[in-house]
């Protein structure tokens, strides 16, 4: 992502670097100041654990003399109530009491782990995940390993298969909910999600219900991606620093 910040600048544009860290907060390295985003955006039902419900905003000054300046009419997207308030302690609305209990919680889990081992694991779980891809011949959406998120992976149904029609059978067969396809690629690709308080057994036993619904969907895929991912697993071990 720094790469995008340093092109940005090259150019001396004065657009505004926002970020959509709802998925990576909590699963990757992130920092909002360190590599000059201006908006961060996160939530709390994914690497923070949580249940749907909060929103966490950062800032820099160069967003809020933007929001300051900007002329156009907001409400919703007005930041000054919340930062006004926060600045003697305090809401402008009702705060969600109870999942700020649970946010907290949610931190001491992450940083009991400590962060650097929570990213690692995170890492090793989304590449275990691809591997069974590799394994099964499915192609996965993000052509760039590189850039593949640790979150989630989307995998590409084969020409001719329903991504839908396979999640239904998972979840009639094994009582087991995977990602949709969101906009044009509805029904084209599934995801398996791989993040929160996730380890090895949770993951082999996802992609094992994956690999039985494949052959249950009568979808074509080569057998043994759950056992790819599981030998990684082995041989990569579950402590990494």
């Amino acid at each position: 992502m720094s790469k995008i910040k340093k092109a940005l600048d090259r150019t001396g544009h004065p657009a505004l670097f926002l970020v959509d860290a709802v998925s990576s907060l909590g699963t990757s390295e992130y920092c909002h100041d360190g590599w000059g985003a201006d908006v961060t955006v996160s939530a709390s039902q994914k690497g923070l654990m949580m249940s749907p419900a909060l929103s966490f905003n950062a800032l820099s000054d160069k967003a809020l003399a933007a929001a300051k300046n900007a002329t156009t009419p907001k409400a919703f997207w007005d930041w000054q109530p919340i930062l006004s308030f926060n600045e003697r302690g305090f809401f402008p609305y009702t705060p969600a009491t109870t999942l700020f209990f649970g946010l907290d919680e949610a931190l001491g889990m992450l940083l009991g782990e400590g962060l650097k081992r929570v990213f690692a694991r995170h890492a090793r779980l989304a590449e275990a995940t691809r591997r069974a891809a590799d394994a099964w011949g499915l192609e996965i959406q993000c052509l760039d390993r590189e850039e593949a998120s640790n979150t989630t992976t989307a995998l590409r149904m084969p020409e001719g298969c329903d991504a839908d029609l396979l999640r239904k059978t998972i979840l009639d067969n094994f009582d087991m909910s995977l990602g949709k396809g969101l906009g044009r690629l509805e029904g084209k690709v599934f995801r398996i999600g791989h993040l929160g308080n996730f380890n090895d057994l949770m993951l082999t036993a996802t992609l094992g219900g994956v690999e039985m619904g494949l052959s249950l969907a009568g979808v074509p895929h080569q057998r043994g991606g759950a056992q790819a991912a599981a030998d990684y697993l082995i041989s990569s071990g579950s402590n990494e620093d």
